[in-house]
């Protein structure tokens, strides 16, 4: 079991993995679906919108702090070893740092500064929308997987 201090870092991690899985899962279940439905022009405008706004700090310090919080459990895991539960931690921290933020930074951004290239409204633009957004839903999903089975894997290291 884990407790005092993992506890709590346990608790966060699990918090933070499920907010940002959650915001994920939005985007994956309906919010592109939404945005597919556009005129390409309108689509991508809206999705270079939503790219802009989702770097500003409110979504950052819940994305970018879930990834150090993840990082300092899979490091307190490895140096200190809690015992129980440690294979569930380093199983968590394994899926939100690679399958969450691995995929962020390696196919979903990417995308987003490829289309942040196009003007919307285009012959480019219009070309590049429907590729766009199954690729980047694709990899959200595989983000959205991860960070729920992190949040997931945090609750069983509790049990």
């Amino acid at each position: 079991m884990v407790d005092g201090p993992y506890f709590v870092l346990t608790v966060a991690g699990i918090v933070g993995a499920g907010l940002v899985a959650g915001v994920f899962c939005a985007f994956s279940t309906f919010v592109m679906q939404a945005l597919a439905a556009l005129p390409p022009a309108q689509g991508v405008a809206a999705m270079k919108a939503i790219n802009v706004t989702a770097v500003r700090p409110a979504f950052m310090a819940v994305f970018l702090g879930s990834t150090l919080l993840c990082a300092v459990i899979a490091v307190v895991t490895f140096v200190v070893w809690p015992g129980a539960g440690a294979a569930e931690l380093l199983v968590g921290s394994a899926l939100y740092l690679f399958g969450c933020f691995g995929v962020t930074v390696l196919a979903n951004v990417p995308r987003n500064n490829a289309l942040a290239e196009v003007e919307a409204g285009t012959a480019e633009a219009a070309a590049y929308w429907p590729a766009y957004v199954r690729g980047w839903t694709a990899w959200n999903h595989v983000r959205t997987v991860a960070a729920a089975g992190a949040a997931v894997a945090y609750v069983l290291a509790l049990v």
